[in-house]
């Protein structure tokens, strides 16, 4: 996606306030080997491109004084309770450095799978986004995950999706998070507990 970006002459509250009142964010580019680049967008655009999925998990070409920079959206900073984009965060990238982004998880084929459509089960989305690694050129604006084989008592993991080419999970804490998990309906998870209760009114 590109979008288009001004030098930003002037820093601080009172002027990114003056800023917000005539319809444009105040925003930053920083990374590199330049200096960081102070900018301002133009509010409508941003707030309609921010809706775009595309706008958080792809590298962005950036028009700035009649040159493009790829870019990656790293930070957004809203308004509480306006619609408003108070500041907003872009880092240059490195076309031969490997980056770090958090990606969308698009599920699908749950409806199909054993698990819902044969047990039952209740199946939870744990996370929708997952953080990788690549070169800038091989980042996947998601990761399709394929929920059609999940079977009852047996989660999805982190190790169990297919990665685009070049890119791998990166892992913080827990070796093999859970992405989505499968649990088994109530009535049937109540049922191992109510078995040595009928057991103990028949010695009786």
């Amino acid at each position: 996606m590109k979008f288009v970006a001004f030098e930003r002459a002037k820093q601080g509250t009172g002027a990114s306030r003056r800023l917000r009142i005539t319809g444009r964010t105040p925003g930053i580019v920083y990374g590199g080997a330049t200096e960081p680049s102070l900018i301002e967008i133009d509010h409508n655009a941003l707030w309609h491109a921010l809706k775009k999925e595309a706008f958080h998990a792809s590298v962005l070409q950036m028009e700035l004084n009649g040159q493009t920079t790829e870019v990656l959206l790293r930070d957004v900073q809203y308004h509480p309770f306006k619609q408003l984009v108070l500041h907003i965060d872009f880092q240059r990238i490195d076309a031969n450095t490997k980056m770090h982004k958090k990606v969308p998880l698009h599920y699908s084929g749950q409806e199909e799978s054993p698990a819902f459509k044969l047990d039952h089960c209740l199946i939870t989305h744990v996370a929708t986004e997952l953080e990788i690694s690549c070169m800038p050129k091989e980042l996947p604006e998601f990761i399709a995950v394929d929920l059609s084989k999940l079977t009852k008592g047996h989660s999805l993991h982190a190790s169990d999706i297919v990665l685009p080419k070049g890119v791998t999970a990166v892992i913080h804490g827990k070796n093999n998070p859970v992405l989505v998990s499968v649990v088994a309906p109530k009535a049937e998870a109540e049922a191992p507990a109510a078995a040595p209760a009928a057991d103990s009114k028949k010695k009786k």
